[in-house]
C-alpha cells in the first residue's frame, strides 16, 4: 500500500469516527489501528485520560474481519469486583446470592467478534489469571460452573496506568501484559498535539452553537496563545467540558485570554513557559512562578520564626550561640541567633521585568502577589489560597495584614 493510499485511508477513518486533528503522533496512532486492524491479534491502547483512546478498539473492529460480529465495551473500573467475574465470564444458577438463573458473560456474548476492555489495569488477580487463560487458549468457566467453554473473540484493551510500574508493584501480571500488548498504540496527550487544540476548540464551540442555536463565541489571538500553552491535565475531554461552559456564558463574545482563565480550574491554570507564536519571549509566566516561590519562601520563613520564639519562650534562652532542639532528634539541632537578627528584614532582589519596582521589599512582593491572586480567582478565597499553596487561615491574616478586603 502506498503512502498516498494509507493517508487517504487514514483521512477517511478520521471522518468517520469524528477523529479532528493532525498531530503526527495521532496521525500515526490512527495508521498503527489501521494496519493491524486485519490481522487478528491483541492490541494495548495507552495513553493519559481524555485523551480518546475509546476510538481505536472501534477502528479495528469496524476495519478488520470481525466487522459485522459483535463489538462489547466493558469499562473495567466501574465494575466491582466481586460481580467482574460474572459479568465477563457468566455464571450459573445459584453460584451466588442472587444468582436466580444461570446468565452469559461478555465474552459469551461477544464470541466472534471484539471486545474492548477499558481501565483493564483494575481488574483483579484472580480474573487477570482467568483472562490469561482466554488469551491463551479461547477457553474459560463460568462462575459456579466446572464446564470449560470455547470463545472465539479479539480482544483490545486500553489503560492510563503506567503498566510497567504496576507490575513492579505486583497490581497487574506480566504474562498478561505481554500477551494484551502484541501491538502497543500510544495516543498522544493533548498538550503535545499543537494546532489541534485550536481546531478542536473551534470544533466543540460550533457543535454547541449549532445544537442549541445559540450565537458562536469567537476567539481572540491572546485566548488561542493561551489555549496552546496550557497543560489539558484532563485533555480532550477537559477542553470540551471548557469550550462548552464558555459557549454557554459567553454566547456571542469573543472570548480573551482574560475570560479563558475564569474557566481553567485555579489549581491548574499555570501555562507551560513557551516562546510566543510571534517569536517574541514572554516575562508574564516567570515573573508569576518568581512571585509565588518568594511568597512561599516568606511562608516558609515566618513559619520557622514562630519555631524559634516558641522554643525562646519555653526555655528563657536569650543568649547568643545556644544549641536549639526543634524536634526532639538530634539531626534537627540547629546554632541560634536572636529573633530579631535571624529575621531582619532585607531589601527584595531587583528584577529588571515589567510593571515591578526595583526598589520593592519582600512585604511589597507578597502583597502584590495576593491581591493580583485575588484579581484572578475574582476574589474567591479558597481559590486563591489553593494557587498560593497556603491555608485559607493564612490568606486570611495577610489579606487583613495588607488591607486588601
Amino acid at each position: 500500500m502506498s503512502l498516498v493510499d494509507i493517508s487517504a485511508e487514514v483521512q477517511q477513518a478520521k471522518a468517520r469516527f469524528g477523529i479532528v486533528g493532525n498531530a503526527p503522533a495521532l496521525t500515526a496512532a490512527v495508521q498503527r489501528a489501521l494496519r493491524v486492524a486485519p490481522i487478528d491479534l491483541s492490541v494495548l491502547i495507552t495513553g493519559e485520560s481524555g485523551t480518546g483512546k475509546e476510538f481505536f478498539p472501534q477502528i479495528i473492529h469496524q476495519y478488520g474481519a470481525r466487522k459485522h460480529s459483535k463489538y462489547i465495551a466493558v469499562n473495567c473500573g466501574a465494575i466491582p469486583e466481586g460481580t467482574i467475574d460474572s459479568e465477563l465470564f457468566g455464571h450459573e444458577k445459584g453460584a451466588f446470592t442472587g444468582a436466580v438463573a444461570s446468565r452469559k458473560g461478555y465474552f459469551e456474548e461477544a464470541d466472534g467478534g471484539t471486545i474492548f476492555l477499558d481501565e483493564v489495569a483494575e481488574l483483579p488477580l484472580t480474573t487477570q489469571a482467568r483472562l490469561l487463560r482466554v488469551l491463551e487458549s479461547g477457553e474459560f468457566i463460568k462462575v459456579g460452573s466446572s464446564t470449560v467453554q470455547k470463545t472465539n473473540i479479539r480482544i483490545v484493551a486500553a489503560t492510563n496506568v503506567d503498566m510497567m510500574k504496576a507490575i513492579e508493584k505486583g497490581r497487574f501480571r506480566e504474562d498478561l501484559y505481554y500477551r494484551l500488548s502484541t501491538v502497543h498504540i500510544t495516543v498522544p496527550p493533548l498538550r503535545e498535539r499543537g494546532s489541534d487544540i485550536l481546531l478542536l476548540t473551534r470544533k466543540f464551540a460550533a457543535d454547541f452553537a449549532e445544537r442549541y442555536r445559540t450565537p458562536a463565541v469567537t476567539f481572540e489571538e491572546s485566548a488561542s496563545h493561551a489555549l496552546l500553552h496550557y497543560r489539558w491535565p484532563g485533555n480532550v475531554r477537559q477542553l470540551k467540558n471548557v469550550v462548552e461552559q464558555i459557549a454557554l456564558f459567553e454566547a456571542g463574545n469573543e472570548i480573551t485570554a482574560e475570560n479563558l482563565h475564569g474557566y481553567l480550574p485555579s489549581a491548574t491554570s499555570v501555562f507551560t513557559p513557551a516562546v510566543s507564536q510571534e517569536g517574541g519571549h514572554s516575562y508574564a509566566s516567570e515573573r508569576e512562578l518568581l512571585f509565588n516561590m518568594i511568597f512561599r519562601m516568606r511562608n516558609e520563613i515566618d513559619s520557622l520564626r514562630s519555631t524559634v520564639e516558641s522554643l525562646e519562650m519555653q526555655n528563657g534562652r536569650h543568649s547568643y550561640n545556644e544549641a536549639v532542639t526543634v524536634d526532639d532528634s538530634p539531626r534537627s539541632l540547629v546554632r541560634y541567633t536572636p529573633v530579631h537578627d535571624l529575621f531582619k528584614e532585607q531589601p527584595a532582589p531587583q528584577a529588571d521585568v515589567d510593571n515591578i519596582d526595583s526598589g520593592m521589599t519582600l512585604e511589597d512582593t507578597e502583597r502584590e502577589t495576593i491581591k493580583r491572586a485575588l484579581e484572578r480567582n475574582e476574589g474567591r478565597r479558597k481559590a486563591t489560597a489553593q494557587e498560593l499553596n497556603i491555608s485559607e487561615r493564612t490568606l486570611y491574616r495577610k489579606i487583613k495584614e495588607y488591607g486588601l478586603e
